[in-house]
Parts: structure tokens; sequence; C-alpha cells
């Protein structure tokens, strides 16, 4: 099995003939998923999705794929395939767009809609958009594609299997084997199994549920479960779930209709995606049941059911300012119930349960995976791979989607199918995999970094700006004024010194002034007029003294001033 190695030098020249496969994001972790392929000096991109921000990324909105590896090369890229509607494969899109405005888009009804009310809202005009359904066959450049249904956690969902000279890649996207999906459709297995016939010579398979045993649970497990809290509710019911989450939504309405209560949704993307849905006729709106949400808080508390963002604990987001009872018009009430409808994204479990504490400091009853069967995976459990290596039979597999641990997981599956270990790869994002003459291989790295959104801002922060913002917020922030005259040679007023972050009184500093003072009137004393020097003795008497005193390391800004 190959594995990528620190060491790996650039990429050589493609080899003629040989399909590159240049993974940009989502390999080694769970969001911006990114992947270029590249034949005959042309390119196709599947997916352009973000990764949000942990709490160890403070000041960052967004975190995008790394394209810089082909940035030289977007005028050759022929398309850009969307295997679905999530964020972490479509939320990158309007700034890749950015730097080439007119890479067609290719994607299933619902996936380009969801795109294009995201593209408006970033003033991006409409680029050439090619609706693909199942079954359809479309060429770009040297790349022919085809499209095959695939059930996820969101509707209109679609693997891609992509032909060259250089032989069959087929790319899951995400996806499940729900054998009852809501809307009916399937992942269709005899597509899989016909281009297993054809001989498929690149498996890429999503990793996510690799470690998790057997099947995952069907969707409508959830309805009956729904059913008892709804029963159960005297007061209001708050639904939390991601603002894609169609089939998720569609039971929570179902419920509240037989139930008698009205629905109303909290949160832009909530309000936009479902009007989205709605009108393309994904989701079934009962008659009567959807209000604003403005108008539900008219009724009487047990009539009311809100379906919300925030599942995450995103700090802006709608639930969590409910939790902090400064939402502009819904106020948490004790005896309320609160469904976490959604999984838990590896990262966000402190942000969660500080939402979770809050709304039950109010006196909410806070319903969750960890206590009711509300939520069920998007993604296929080791059963449902182990079914698709047997019935695609793929020549080389290379798992995607995915922490390092689950794509483990996904290749230790395919091993035991019957894949030949040295035909298993396992790669990161910027390790690029070269499928020659039938055999997939790594053939070196490109750099492939996180590229930080701060506000406006676009890579332009640092690691070491994320750092810098990591000490101010654990360790505080400490700045040192001081006069000094160098003609005579001595500190003329001063230090003041203004701290920030420590429980402290300033007048803790008191004793460390004597000591700055006496610092920079030796240097001056042997004739020293240089600014950086006489802030570092600065710099390391106050550091040492606050190492010392209250065990912090905090950010030490000096400011020397010449009278």
């Amino acid at each position: 099995m190959s594995h990528p190695h620190l060491e790996l030098s650039a990429p050589a020249e493609l080899p003629e003939g040989a399909l590159r496969v240049i993974p940009l994001g989502g390999l080694g972790e769970v969001g911006r998923n990114m992947t270029a392929f590249e034949y005959a000096g042309r390119l196709l991109i599947v997916d352009c999705g973000v990764l949000f921000p942990e709490e160890n990324h403070p000041g960052v909105d967004l975190i995008l794929p790394d394209w810089s590896s082909i940035r030289s090369k977007l005028d050759a890229v022929e398309a850009l395939v969307l295997t679905h509607g999530h964020e972490d494969h479509i939320g990158a899109t309007p700034y890749l767009l950015r730097e080439r405005g007119d890479i067609p888009l290719v994607g299933s009804e619902l996936t380009l809609a969801l795109l294009g009310s995201k593209l408006r809202e970033h003033r991006l005009r409409e680029t050439v958009h090619h609706v693909v359904k199942e079954g359809d066959r479309v060429s770009f450049g040297p790349f022919d594609l085809e499209f095959v249904a695939v059930n996820h956690s969101i509707p209109d969902a679609l693997a891609v299997a992509i032909r060259t000279g250089a032989g069959l890649v087929l790319h899951t996207g995400d996806f499940k084997m729900d054998q009852l999906p809501l809307d009916g459709r399937i992942t269709d297995l005899r597509a899989f199994a016909r281009l297993g016939e054809e001989g498929v010579d690149l498996f890429m398979t999503d990793s996510t549920n690799a470690e998790v045993p057997g099947f995952t649970t069907a969707e409508r497990s959830i309805a009956p479960v729904l059913d008892r809290v709804f029963h159960q509710s005297s007061q209001r019911i708050i639904v939390a779930c991601f603002a894609s989450h169609v089939h998720r939504v569609q039971q929570v309405l179902d419920a509240a209709a037989s139930h008698g209560r009205k629905v109303g949704y909290v949160g832009r993307s909530m309000v936009r995606n479902m009007a989205i849905a709605q009108e393309l006729g994904y989701l079934h709106v009962p008659a009567g049941v959807v209000v604003e949400a403005k108008e539900l808080a008219q009724l009487p508390p047990e009539k009311q059911v809100l379906i919300s963002t925030g599942s995450q604990g995103e700090p802006l987001s709608a639930l969590s300012r409910i939790a902090q009872r400064n939402h502009n018009f819904v106020h948490i009430e004790e005896g309320d119930t609160v469904v976490f409808a959604s999984s838990l994204i590896p990262g966000n479990e402190n942000s969660v349960y500080r939402v979770i504490n809050g709304l039950a400091r109010w006196g909410a009853n806070v319903v969750h995976k960890g206590n009711a069967n509300v939520h069920v995976s998007g993604h296929a459990s080791a059963g449902e791979l182990l079914y698709c290596y047997n019935i695609v039979k793929p020549r080389n597999v290379l798992p995607v989607h995915g922490e390092i641990r689950h794509m483990q997981a996904n290749a230790a599956l395919a091993k035991a199918t019957g894949v030949p270990d040295e035909h298993v790869v396992i790669a990161e994002d910027g390790v690029v995999v070269d499928l020659v003459d039938g055999k997939a291989q790594i053939a070196g790295k490109v750099d492939c970094g996180y590229v930080f959104v701060d506000g406006s801002s676009i890579g332009d922060i640092t690691e070491a700006d994320l750092k810098d913002r990591r000490i101010l917020g654990e360790e505080g922030f400490i700045t040192v004024i001081t006069v000094v005259d160098l003609q005579a040679g001595k500190v003329m007023s001063g230090p003041e010194i203004h701290a920030r972050g420590f429980a402290e009184d300033e007048s803790v500093f008191d004793e460390i002034r004597p000591k700055i003072v006496t610092a920079l009137n030796n240097l001056l004393a042997e004739g020293c007029d240089d600014q950086h020097q006489l802030q570092q003795a600065v710099r390391r008497t106050i550091g040492r003294w606050v190492g010392t005193k209250v065990k912090r390391r905090p950010m030490i800004v000096p400011v020397i001033i010449e009278a």
C-alpha cells in the first residue's frame, strides 16, 4: 500500500498518455473537498468546497482548498464538476470563479440552484451551467463524463465516472446505500456493476464512515423518534439541522402537520435553501404548515416549531443567539424542546456542548444524538463499502473524503475484498497520484496548505498570524511605552505598561518598572541608539518577570519614543 511521505519532491513531467490526480483538499480532513485531474494538458476539477474553522483558528471565517499549484493552468480547466450541494463541496466555488469566471459548472439541478444563490450573494455573474442527471454522459475536452445516482443526506447527489485515454476513474462523491430513501432515489449499484464490468482503473471512494461497522441506518428511522418528541412536547419545539438537509426538514414538516403545529424557518441559509428545494419540487410542504418565523411567535407555544441553523454551535448562528437569549424574536423558555438533528463534525464538540448547556440553563429539554436517534449519517459504513468493492472490482483504489484514520480503514476494506496491497494508495492533500499503464502510484507532492478567509482578506493570513492570535487570546497582551533621551542617554518618562488578558490589577507591574528603566539606562549609557536593541531589552526584562511571576507568555509590544 502506497503512503505519502513528507520527503516527497515535486512531481516530474506527466508521462504521455497518463492521468494525474491532484488532491487539493478533503484528503486527511472532513471538508474543503477538491480534486484536479490532468490529462493531455487539460484539467477537470471535481468539487470545490470549504472547511469551517475550529477553535484554534481565531478570526478565520472559512478555509479554502489551496489551488496555487494549478493557478498557472486555470485556463486549461475544461469544467468544474460538483457532486452535490453541501458547503464542503461547493462553498469555495465563488472564490475560484474570482480567478477565472468562465469555468463551466456541471452538476445536478438542486446542486447548481444552491450554488447559483451563493454566486449571487458574492455578486458574481452566472457562468455557464450544465445541468446533468443520472445516466447522462457528456464530454469536456478529453474527459468523457458519466453521472450515476447516489443517495446522500442531500437530494440529487451524483457519482461521476471519468473516462480518458489513461483509463476509467469512478469518483463516488459522498454517498450511502439507504435502501428506503424518502425520495425513492437509491444509489445505482447496477450502474456501479456495469462500470465494473467495463473495468474501473481507479476507484475514489468516500471514507468518512469506513471505521463504522455494518450499514448506515435509514433516514426513515428518524420519523418515529420525531413523532415521539412531538407527542411528548407541550411547548415550542426547535429543530436544529444543516441548512441543506432537505430530507430531515421534510420529516420535521410531516411531523408538525400530523401534530397540528406550524413551522417557521430561522437562519438566512435555511430560509433560502428550503425556498429553492420547494420551488424545484425536492421539498413537499403540507398546505398551511409553513409560516414566517415572526408570525409563528404570535401563536401559542404548543403550536410552534422552528427549524434553525446552528447545529454545529457556530457563534453567529440562530441557535447560538437563541441559547444566549439575544435573538431578536426567539426567546427560549423553560419547557421548550430543542432537537439537534445533525451529526457532530469533529472539532466542533466544545462549541456544540456550549450551546447545549446554554439552552439547558434556561430550562430547555435538549434532544441530541447522544440521548435519542435523531440523526443518521449521510455516508456509507464499512458493510456498504465492502459491497461496492465487490461489485466494482477496481484495479486501483484511492480513498477520499476523510481523516487519515478513515482513509486507512477504507484502504483495509479494499484489500480485504482482494485489491492487491500495491494497488491501494493513501494520499493526503497535495500528494499527486499518477495513473500510468493501469497502475496508480504516488508521483510527488505539490504545495497545499490552508487558505484562510478572514473578512475580505483571502490567503493573507498565515499560520504565524494565527499563532499570534492564539497567544493574544490565551496568554494576554502587554504594551510598554517608554520615552528616552538619546543625547542625555537616559529614560525620560515611563515605562507606561498596559495589559489585556490579565486578571491582576495593573499595579502588579509596579515592581518591574524600575528594572526596565535600569536595563534601558545601562544600554543608553553605553551609547546604544538602536531602536530594535532597546525594544528587545524591554521585551526580555518584562518577559522573564511575567513568566516567573504569573506563569504566562503574553505578546509583548515595546514602544520606544525618542524625546
